[in-house]
């Protein structure tokens, strides 16, 4: 084997497996009670994550009884937290292209071409067209508000009808229309989309039409935690 190849002994810390995992563990969970531990259970978690340079080995030994003692007593918060800490880290490792916030006002058709056919590859770029005092628009719009904060990949857009220069295309009667477009290319063309909806409608119902589609990516790592948080503890 080459030379090259990185002894266990030198792998940092975040690296997988079940041994990488429980030592990732020791020094989460040594940050966290550094402060507020008793020194003796400070001492015993510093031992577990800082061995001795001629005890290497124990870093990657089995959990003892004592570390797992350790786990069990008060620390289910700090689990939550480790396991929020690692999930955050993979979404950000595997998170692409650009990131947005809020909804973008278009206010011509140049614009609209532009953010469509501009726009990274890997975008979804949503826009909503609207006409003022149009039943609709205005609860659509506010629904998008929640959207955008919850997918940061997605561009939100809107753009009044009479902006895009082709108000005899969107007529009141088709409005409000949502127009969804990746890669330059439309995807989804709902017209008088409001019309699928219940009369009082909210993002979640929007957001579960868009998603019957295939239209939106996975939600933001910080809203399904945050949602799950609320749902209760950990089992």
């Amino acid at each position: 084997m080459s030379g090259s190849i990185q002894e266990e002994d030198d792998i940092p810390a975040n690296h997988t497996g079940p041994k990488g995992v429980i030592n990732d563990w020791r020094r989460f969970k040594l940050d966290s009670v550094e402060q507020t531990a008793p020194q003796r259970k400070r001492e015993l978690l510093r031992q577990m994550s800082t061995p001795r340079e001629d005890d290497k080995e124990r870093l990657n030994r089995k959990m003892s009884v004592q570390e797992y003692e350790l786990i069990q007593d008060e620390d289910e918060g700090c689990l939550k937290r480790y396991r929020k800490q690692c999930m955050q880290e993979m979404h950000d490792r595997l998170s692409f292209g650009p990131k947005f916030e809020g909804i973008y006002e278009l206010d011509s058709g140049e614009a609209f071409l532009e953010v469509i056919e501009k726009e990274h590859r890997l975008t979804v770029v949503v826009v909503h067209i609207y006409e003022n005092g149009v039943k609709g628009c205005e609860q659509l719009n506010s629904c998008l508000d929640c959207l955008a904060s919850e997918y940061s990949s997605v561009k939100f857009c809107r753009i009044d009808a009479v902006a895009t220069g082709a108000a005899e295309r969107f007529s009141s009667e088709v409005l409000p229309a949502l127009l969804v477009y990746k890669a330059g290319e439309l995807v989804g063309n709902f017209l008088s989309v409001t019309k699928r909806f219940t009369e009082e409608f909210f993002a979640t119902d929007v957001e579960g039409f868009l998603n019957e589609y295939g239209l939106l990516p996975e939600k933001d790592f910080a809203a399904c935690a945050d949602d799950e948080d609320e749902g209760g503890d950990v089992e």
